[in-house]
Formats: C-alpha cells, sequence, structure tokens
C-alpha cells in the first residue's frame, strides 16, 4: 500500500523558504510521481518579484485549475494582441479561492504579498509544448522583466499590455 502524502502548515513554510531563495523566486512541490501522469498535480510558492510570463496551454485538452491555500494571487487574462480581459483575484481568505482555465486562454499570475496555490492540470507534462509565451511580453530573465511586472501588478481590464520585446539580458 502506498504511503499517504500529507501536506501541512511546515510544507507550506518550507516551499515558500525555498521560493525566497530561488532565483526565479518561486518553487513548486509535485505531488504527482512523474511528468508521465495523467493529472499533474503541485504545490507552487511565489514570491511578490516572481515574473510569470503571459502563456497559454495550446492543446485543446489541456485546461489547468488554480487554488489558493496561502495568501492571495491575480490572474491577468489577455485577448491575442495582449490587451487585458480580465483580473481575477484569487484569495485563501476571499470570494473566490479557485478557478479553472480552459486551452488556449493567455494569462500570467503575480502577486503582491507570497503566496502558496495548487496547480492542477492535465498530464502528462512535455516541457517543450507545454506553454506557448506572447510574443508581445518579455522572456524571463530580460532587462524588461521588471518594468512589465511591474506593469501587470496594476493593468486593468481594457489595457493593452503588448510591448516591444528587446530581449536583451
Amino acid at each position: 500500500m502506498k504511503q499517504l502524502k500529507r501536506f501541512d502548515k511546515r510544507t507550506f513554510e518550507a516551499l515558500l523558504e525555498n521560493a525566497a531563495k530561488s532565483e526565479r523566486r518561486r518553487a513548486n512541490l509535485n505531488v504527482h510521481d512523474s511528468y508521465e501522469d495523467v493529472v499533474q498535480r503541485l504545490f507552487i510558492a511565489m514570491m511578490p518579484d516572481s515574473y510569470v510570463r503571459p502563456h497559454r496551454h495550446c492543446q485543446m485538452h489541456k485546461w489547468e485549475f488554480f487554488m489558493v491555500l496561502e495568501g492571495e494571487l491575480d490572474l491577468i487574462f489577455f485577448d491575442d494582441k495582449g490587451t487585458v480581459s480580465e483580473r481575477l483575484t484569487l484569495s485563501s481568505n476571499g470570494d473566490c479561492s479557485g478557478v479553472e482555465i480552459p486551452p488556449n486562454v493567455w494569462h500570467a499570475t503575480v502577486c503582491h504579498a507570497p503566496v502558496v496555490f495548487m496547480e492542477v492540470k492535465q498530464g502528462p507534462y512535455e516541457v517543450t509544448d507545454d506553454k506557448g509565451f506572447a510574443a508581445w511580453a518579455p522572456t524571463e530573465g530580460s532587462n524588461d522583466v521588471s518594468t512589465f511586472l511591474a506593469s501587470l501588478k496594476t493593468a486593468t481590464v481594457g489595457q493593452n499590455m503588448a510591448v516591444d520585446v528587446m530581449d536583451s539580458v
């Protein structure tokens, strides 16, 4: 018989510590046993200065589910040209704590304080085609990221976020 997997406050505290030490300013703890599993389940801790480049999951069966467990994050949704179509706050103590995103929807996450959330998505995980990144947003590590991230944090519905991407690192 398999062992129970337990996830408690200490688990999330350690995950937040790992995120704080990480160059990407986020850390994950996979619950699934393999990238081949048909359902991928993971906890993610994210710091406010972590950049998640706007992306979408292009495969028509690749939905994505988020549930905030500690703290709060904003999911920002875009149209194909980078205009904000919706902004949704997920909070462990708020009106909405979870959402399922259908395939092929542009989105990004931002937070203003450390957050822990769970992500569930259709597997298997294939690193080469898991995400399609927005050409109108800077690549992770480029010099434009801090300015773009700051603008994402205050972006409003109807605002176009597309930038001329120089991708200078």
